[in-house]
């Protein structure tokens, strides 16, 4: 386990990594973005290169700003990131910023 959320918070979600993939489960909004984001950065990226978001709980564009971040430093560090069971939620935010092509 990448991260623990605080006890008296069950809803924050956190990465975690299993196998060589990430898993996100529970929410990932402004209130735990930047711990959401520190705690990513302190490992390495997934050696499998998949993001796996469909435990995700709730989710508002602070979590669609992680996912860029990810992505970005995939890209600074020559991996490719797949960003998979995003939910429909996170993904029409996608669409109107114009970035759903950074969910694939």
């Amino acid at each position: 386990m990448m991260d623990t959320p605080a006890e008296d918070d069950a809803s924050a979600g956190a990465f975690s990594s299993g196998g060589d993939g990430w898993r996100f489960a529970g929410a990932l909004t402004l209130d735990d973005a930047a711990r959401v984001f520190a705690a990513s950065n302190a490992v390495a990226l997934p050696a499998s290169g998949v993001v796996d978001f469909s435990a995700m709980t709730r989710a508002d564009s602070s979590a669609l700003a992680i996912v860029i971040a990810l992505k970005r430093r995939a890209a600074a560090e020559g991996r490719t990131l797949s960003i998979q069971g995003v939910p429909a939620s996170l993904h029409s935010l996608a669409v109107v910023y114009g970035v759903d092509n950074l969910l694939a």
